[in-house]
């Protein structure tokens, strides 16, 4: 904006100091014309007394001489009466065809020579014959002061455009800062700086605008604050249910699934208590992972399938563990990874029929890590659909969190999740994991969209793989 402005306060002014100083510049010269002319006539005519009197050749000279202009004027007398030889004083510079012209009509003219112009100039002797007197007009009389003129013309010009353009930039300058200041406020904003605010300065406009803007983060402040305060008051609701299970817990005895059960109430308990600190606490924890920092994802994958195996026992599912065989460590806090395959292995148990089988890949590459969740259940008919934040499919106990869950632990390290079909002919979640925390790779496409993987229906020795590697 600040140099559109500049280029139209350049273009506007340049336009109107052309169409003024031209014009200006050619009435000056057009001036200097006149004025040099009109000096040549006043010295014709102070000759024109004394042709009209007398025709001696020696007071003539004494008359053009007193003119002050001998060099540069001529008196050009025919012959009395066609008899004698005619009189010429000074330097002729006109043809004789102009005089014999100017005699024949009897009035001034002038006319283009060497270096300059001449003023023809008729005078009557007493004889009746017709002298001319010859004025000599050198050109730099004529352009005298022209270019001196021309020169305050482009000074005065060039001062307007340059003060034009300095106010528009001024008045560009007015303008752009305060809409500079509130994209800054936004960036702010939108990177999780709630104190960011936008002073009221500007144009009216601008002035409004950052109003409103400042308005829309308080509200958005006093929003978040709204929600960590309701998620900490429904997550301490949780506390009393919580007791009594694990109450309960204890008294189920000895035994692998009364050692899983109060398991999974102590973790349901850390995982409250995380919920309930991270509700109270006035700063999101937005900032990526320091180096170093992160898990052993294969050992979190055997920890969790080891934790589904007993409930896959119970429904007759055979299940699958590949790739968990040696430490891949990913830059992924333990809680969270184990808390996104909970959500995608319950997602299984959830909206599979019994008997389903399902499998767990890891895959360890160069810059990314990969963790493929399968099923042969009936897929997913629209992954775009699944992938959006709340949307459950509709049975009971669905929230349609547990994806999103899912996609936030991949973005957090620059990766993605995609919904696909899977080799066992049901649905395969990809969890792409960034090593380096760069952007994931292009040929991933668009978030949500489908890729489908060839390959056999069925993995050949399926069904021998029912334990952990």
């Amino acid at each position: 904006m600040r140099w559109a402005l500049v280029k139209v306060s350049l273009a506007v002014t340049a336009m109107v100091v052309v169409a003024f100083a031209v014009p200006l510049g050619l009435v000056i010269r057009e001036m200097a014309r006149d004025r040099a002319f009109s000096n040549a006539e006043r010295e014709a005519a102070a000759v024109a007394p004394a042709l009209s009197i007398t025709t001696d050749r020696e007071q003539l000279e004494r008359v053009v001489a007193s003119a002050g202009s001998d060099t540069a004027m001529a008196v050009h007398i025919p012959a009395s009466g066609g008899e004698g030889d005619a009189t010429d004083l000074g330097r002729q510079r006109a043809t004789d065809e102009d005089i014999a012209a100017v005699r024949e009509m009897g009035r001034a003219s002038t006319t283009e020579v060497r270096g300059g112009s001449t003023l023809l100039q008729p005078v009557a002797l007493s004889s009746g014959e017709i002298a001319v007197v010859e004025v000599y007009v050198p050109e730099s009389e004529v352009t005298n002061g022209v270019g001196t003129a021309w020169a305050v013309l482009a000074a005065v010009g060039a001062a307007l455009i340059v003060g034009s353009v300095a106010v528009a930039d001024r008045l560009g300058l007015r303008m752009v800062q305060p809409a500079r200041r509130l994209a800054d406020g936004a960036h702010e904003l939108g990177e999780g700086k709630l104190g960011a605010r936008v002073p009221e300065e500007g144009p009216n406009e601008l002035r409004l605008a950052a109003a409103a803007f400042n308005s829309m983060a308080d509200q958005v402040v006093q929003l978040l604050a709204n929600e960590r305060e309701l998620a900490a008051d429904l997550s301490h609701r949780l506390r009393t249910p919580l007791t009594v299970l694990r109450l309960n817990a204890a008294s189920l005895g000895d035994g692998p699934a009364a050692e899983q059960t109060r398991a999974a109430v102590e973790q349901l308990e850390r995982e409250v208590d995380t919920i309930i600190r991270t509700a109270r606490d006035a700063k999101p924890q937005t900032a990526a992972a320091p180096p170093g920092a992160g898990c052993d994802a294969a050992e979190v994958v055997r920890e969790r399938m080891a934790f589904w195996s007993a409930l896959a026992e119970d429904e007759g599912r055979k299940w699958r563990v590949a790739g968990a065989d040696r430490p891949v460590r990913i830059p992924v806090a333990r809680a969270d990874l184990a808390a996104s395959l909970d959500a995608l292995l319950g997602n299984v148990f959830r909206h599979t029929a019994e008997g389903t089988a399902f499998a767990v890949d890891l895959h360890n590459g160069e810059d990314a890590v990969i963790v493929l969740v399968s099923d042969a259940g009936p897929g997913i008919p629209d992954p775009q659909a699944a992938m959006a934040r709340g949307r459950g499919s509709g049975s009971d106990g669905s929230t349609g969190l547990g994806l999103d869950i899912v996609r936030r632990l991949a973005e957090s390290t620059g990766g993605d999740v995609r919904i696909g079909a899977s080799v066992l002919g049901g649905t395969e979640v990809r969890i792409w994991i960034q090593l380096d925390g760069r952007a994931a790779p292009a040929r991933r496409g668009h978030r949500g969209t489908v890729r489908r993987r060839r390959g056999p229906r069925l993995v050949a020795g399926f069904n021998r793989s029912r334990s952990l590697p």
